[in-house]
């Protein structure tokens, strides 16, 4: 890049911290072809293949990438889902400067065989800054999560990130259908890995994991941003799908008295947003497929994606990023590879005001 070039893209702000509208931005930041998350980052966004998320806290800045729903399958790295997340891989390593971590979002694995864990395991350790890692449902329900705690850790935690308090949920627990049916492992993860499981149970947090919470809460000061990553929406979305935590309007209790409270979740692999009370919900996109929106519709403050071309593995899926302003507010805008970008900004949250479906800015 020539420092004619750099010092035009150095110029162009993110539309969420500085105040543009979105389609002064988007127009300005397409013509310079780069997307800035910050005025001290700039990032090629071409072919990027992470979720790229800028936060911000008083003076602290800093970025972490989000990469998520990759689903593999046990073959090998020329699958398209694993050259999708090699691809996140090398565009994450190839980030200057780079985000202070990465976090993984859950579904690593399809089948949650230990030879697909393995494989994602594998793809991702080359990563250069720190990873903090989230199980989804497709990772646990062939061995009740053995081979995810085994090479991955505690699938419950928190930490603390300049200024920003991060907590870690399984909202993917399932109450026991299988034992008195005599399901084998695999029936069980063929079950529990189809759009509509009939004979299924809806994901929880759960009675012990929300104790946690409570004592994880009780040491953290109200005016702390909280940021909470979880697999599955805290929020009910669509049961048939299971986009829904069923005990969520007990775990959005225990956030009610906290001033910034932003949930991302994936699992749904589309763009979302919901916002109840005090707390806002972005969904992730997916690095593997778009899933549909649901029958009965979507949340109200959703900008609602077009429908993705079947044929074209790009087509409604890709990153984006979230911008967090000095009072712990995200402004998200998802790149969707293939597509126009969609910005989802926080004051257009608080105006409360319906997005045009159908709609890609």
């Amino acid at each position: 890049m020539n420092t004619k070039h750099k010092e035009k893209n150095e110029q162009v702000q993110y539309s969420a911290l500085a105040g543009v509208s979105r389609r002064e931005f988007l127009k300005t930041t397409m013509k310079a072809g780069v997307f800035i998350a910050s005025s001290d980052y700039l990032l090629n966004s071409s072919e990027n293949l992470v979720q790229l998320v800028a936060m911000k806290q008083g003076k602290e800045e800093f970025l972490f990438a989000y990469i998520s729903d990759s689903h593999l399958l046990a073959r090998g790295k020329e699958h398209r889902f694993a050259r999708a997340l090699i691809k996140a891989v090398e565009d994450v390593n190839a980030m200057e400067p780079q985000p202070d971590f990465v976090f993984y979002g859950g579904d690593l694995a399809q089948l949650g065989l230990r030879e697909e864990l393995l494989l994602g395991k594998d793809i991702i350790a080359p990563l250069k800054p720190k990873v903090y890692m989230m199980v989804g449902e497709h990772d646990w329900y062939y061995d009740m999560g053995e081979a995810w705690k085994e090479f991955f850790g505690k699938p419950t935690y928190s930490f603390d990130h300049k200024g920003v308090h991060f907590i870690v949920l399984n909202s993917v627990i399932v109450e026991d259908y299988w034992s008195e049916t005599k399901m084998s492992p695999m029936e069980r993860m063929l079950f529990m890995a189809q759009l509509d499981n009939p004979k299924g149970r809806p994901f929880t947090v759960g009675e012990e994991q929300r104790k946690w919470l409570k004592e994880d809460l009780s040491r953290v000061g109200k005016g702390t941003p909280i940021v909470v990553f979880s697999h599955s929406p805290l929020y009910k979305y669509y049961k048939p799908w299971n986009f829904w935590t069923d005990d969520a309007e007990e775990v959005q209790k225990l956030l009610a008295p906290f001033k910034s409270v932003t949930v991302i979740h994936g699992h749904t692999h589309q763009v979302l947003t919901n916002k109840i009370k005090n707390i806002v919900f972005h969904g992730i996109l997916s690095t593997a497929w778009p899933w549909p929106y649901a029958p009965e519709g979507i949340p109200k403050l959703t900008i609602q994606m077009d429908r993705a071309d079947p044929f074209n593995q790009f087509d409604g899926t890709g990153w984006g990023m979230a911008g967090i302003t000095s009072r712990g507010k995200v402004n998200k805008t998802y790149n969707l590879w293939d597509r126009n970008p969609m910005v989802v900004s926080y004051e257009k949250l608080l105006s409360g005001k319906e997005h045009v479906a159908g709609h890609s800015y």
